[in-house]
């Protein structure tokens, strides 16, 4: 073996960064979303982001898990910036779509595309609004009006006559 030459046993590695994996986006991720972003992770090359390819079908049977399941990772993924869908696929063709790794850098006709970790942006929604907007008025459960006027409610109870074939003829 030639000196200064890698030992490639191991194969290829994906790297998860201590900034990706303590943010707020990846620490909200379900187990099948981590799942399927590792999936794709294995598809990428180093020169391929953009055409990584990996579809509802191929996901369900590499990770074990339902097509509902595998839908709602690719969704959460998308919406928390962790991929981008670049090509849409087309089902009648029999071609997955085509995704973009954010966190990766990406070779197109017009040169090197840096990665955009846009991943970073995402928040999570809260139901006080956005923290840099916070509401004056005190958020909590709507409450029952109080009496204004009139006399009290009480459910009508009816006479409970009995019903036909109920009672015994003797």
């Amino acid at each position: 073996m030639a000196k200064g030459k890698r030992n490639d046993k191991q194969g290829q590695y994906t790297t998860l960064p201590y900034a990706q994996i303590k943010s707020e986006a990846w620490r909200s991720l379900s187990g099948a979303a981590v799942k399927v972003w590792l999936e794709l992770h294995t598809r990428f090359n180093g020169g391929n982001n953009g055409n990584v390819r990996l579809s509802m079908n191929e996901a369900v049977r590499a990770l074990g898990i339902s097509k509902g399941t595998a839908q709602r990772a690719f969704i959460e993924l998308e919406e928390k910036g962790f991929i981008a869908l670049q090509n849409p696929g087309n089902w009648y063709h029999r071609k997955a779509h085509e995704w973009r790794l954010t966190t990766k850098r990406m070779q197109t006709s017009k040169g090197v595309q840096v990665a955009t970790n846009d991943w970073q942006k995402w928040r999570a929604k809260t139901k006080d609004g956005p923290p840099e907007y916070p509401s004056t008025s005190p958020m909590g459960p709507p409450r029952n009006p109080t009496k204004r006027s009139g006399s009290t409610r009480e459910p009508v109870r009816g006479e409970i006559k009995p019903s036909l074939g109920t009672q015994v003829e003797h």
